[in-house]
């Protein structure tokens, strides 16, 4: 049986390029190389591809690569999906067909934030005809924005906080009004959010008026919305859910941080944060969790993977739904894979199924019936 050529595609132009570069590392370890044969296909800060044929070469140096072929994607049809080309047209590397060797029969994307996990990479390979791993268009879309994300929940019977939002041109113009309106139905302390990061990327906490100013102007800065919702006494446990049609939630995992949130440092620099898993729940605790974010995952019409983050109530235990993460982080400390191998799924079985529920999706897509006759 001929492998599977995966192009495993990484960086982008967020703020999560190095987080992308990083899963990406240990996806490609997974990866059976009896299996598959995976294409590197990273997207540079500047906005440039690079492609490679050489799983020998880790994506960390893929950019510096003399091998690697700079170029632009152009959607041709058929499963060739991507034809690259050089984007100089002088270059001794200038062809008329594919930089690689063969088509691609499946796209593993694990490009964080902006631009990979918004629904725009989603509809490239969509318009392209593309097998590719995780959700679709809409729930990608729906989940990296946080505001509508909560409406969609609330719509569905599920628990969320209560929030304020309002659009950057809004904070710059008239600062004091979003100010005035989270004053008014909150107490302090908040936390200040980009509607459409991932990583905790410009989130801070805020205390008195003061700081939410300096919050929001920081946050305008990431984003064009900008988010405020109350601080919850709570602890942060996470649930790693997996599938299609049936989806299974994973043992859940509680967070556990010294500084005042779980920020960008706690999750990917400091030695400090601890994740417990399984999380030290009451079991019918545990299993409401997860029957709630499987719930979040199908009402937000999700495939494949996502991790279900939730706030739960010191005191009196409520549970509230934060977000959820269609893309999430394959790094040596992310939640997601370790939820999944101390649930009984080693990273390289993780790695077959999401890619098999990808070929699941794209075929049940190719089923359905595009013309129309009366």
């Amino acid at each position: 049986m001929s492998k599977l050529r995966v192009a495993l595609l990484f960086g982008g132009t967020s703020t999560e390029h190095e987080v992308s570069i990083s899963s990406a590392t240990t996806i490609l370890q997974a990866l059976d190389p009896a299996r598959y044969a995976p294409v590197l296909v990273g997207l540079d800060h500047d906005g440039s591809w690079a492609v490679l044929e050489d799983p020998s070469v880790p994506p960390e140096g893929l950019f510096e690569c003399p091998d690697a072929i700079r170029c632009f994607p152009t959607l041709r049809g058929g499963l060739e999906f991507l034809r690259f080309a050089p984007a100089d047209e002088g270059s001794p590397r200038s062809t008329e067909g594919n930089v690689v060797s063969g088509p691609l029969d499946v796209v593993f994307p694990i490009i964080h934030g902006r631009g990979g996990e918004d629904g725009s990479l989603q509809g490239a390979f969509e318009l392209a005809g593309v097998p590719y791993v995780g959700a679709g268009v809409l729930a990608t879309a729906l989940c990296m924005d946080k505001t509508l994300t909560k409406r969609a929940l609330r719509d569905a019977g599920l628990p969320v906080l209560p929030s304020h939002e309002a659009s950057r041109h809004e904070v710059l113009a008239d600062p004091a009004s979003l100010v005035a309106r989270v004053e008014h139905d909150f107490e302090y302390p908040v936390f200040v959010k980009p509607t459409n990061t991932g990583s905790s990327v410009g989130v801070a906490r805020a205390g008195d008026r003061s700081a939410l100013e300096a919050a929001i102007a920081q946050a305008a800065q990431y984003d064009r919305w900008v988010l405020v919702e109350p601080a919850a006494d709570a602890r942060e446990v996470e649930c790693a859910v997996l599938g299609g049609h049936a989806p299974e939630g994973s043992l859940l995992g509680e967070i556990g941080h010294r500084g005042e949130f779980y920020d960008y440092e706690a999750k990917y620099v400091s030695d400090s944060t601890e994740l417990v898993i399984p999380a030290p729940l009451p079991e019918a605790l545990s299993d409401r969790v997860r029957s709630l974010a499987v719930e979040a995952f199908m009402a937000l019409k999700c495939w494949g993977f996502a991790r279900v983050d939730f706030f739960i109530d010191r005191r009196s235990e409520r549970v509230y739904l934060n977000e959820l993460n269609t893309l999430p982080g394959f790094t040596e400390g992310s939640m997601y894979p370790r939820l999944w191998e101390a649930s009984g799924i080693a990273l390289p079985e993780l790695v077959d199924r999401l890619i098999e529920l990808a070929l699941e999706r794209h075929r049940e897509q190719g089923a359905l019936v595009t013309r129309y006759t009366s």
